[in-house]
């Protein structure tokens, strides 16, 4: 069932999107992924001869997936075209559904292009107080900055 899935995903693609990524999950899921259209597809097995669960997501900025926002099981034994146009009428139901959070901004191609490189994002601190090893630290400093005035002064 796995090599017929995996077959039957990558004749999809095709039909789908010309830029697409194609992987296995553990799971046995395959994943069809169109990151320029910000839309996934999956199919994985029922348990059922020749039937398979579709479900159809959107890619959210930074490439993560989110959950999928449609479904539906479908046999393998129809034809290619009509898998593909099952994938579609899923593809169109993600498409026309509310945003995701977030995810009310322009699409790619309106928005313009950033210049500066990303930085990650860093957890927020709970106050702004200077920590005990900052403390530590500047006591040091301030004792090897007294060690060598006392040292300085005695030479003399």
């Amino acid at each position: 069932m796995s090599a017929q899935l995996r077959e039957t995903a990558g004749e999809l693609a095709e039909l789908l999107w010309r830029e697409h990524t194609l992987y296995r999950e553990r799971s046995g899921t395959v994943v069809i992924r169109g990151s320029h259209v910000e839309r996934w597809i999956s199919l994985s097995p029922t348990g059922g001869k020749d039937q398979v669960l579709i479900r159809a997501g959107r890619i959210l900025d930074g490439g993560t997936t989110a959950p999928a926002r449609s479904e539906t099981v479908a046999s393998l034994a129809v034809g290619r075209a009509e898998l593909a146009a099952v994938c579609r009428r899923l593809l169109a139901e993600t498409a026309t559904g509310p945003a995701p959070r977030g995810a009310a901004r322009a699409p790619k191609s309106a928005r313009p292009r950033k210049t500066r490189t990303r930085r990650t994002a860093r957890p927020a601190r709970g106050n702004r107080h200077t920590g005990l090893t900052s403390w530590l630290v500047i006591l040091a400093v301030l004792g090897l900055v007294a060690l060598y005035v006392r040292n300085l002064t005695a030479g003399l």
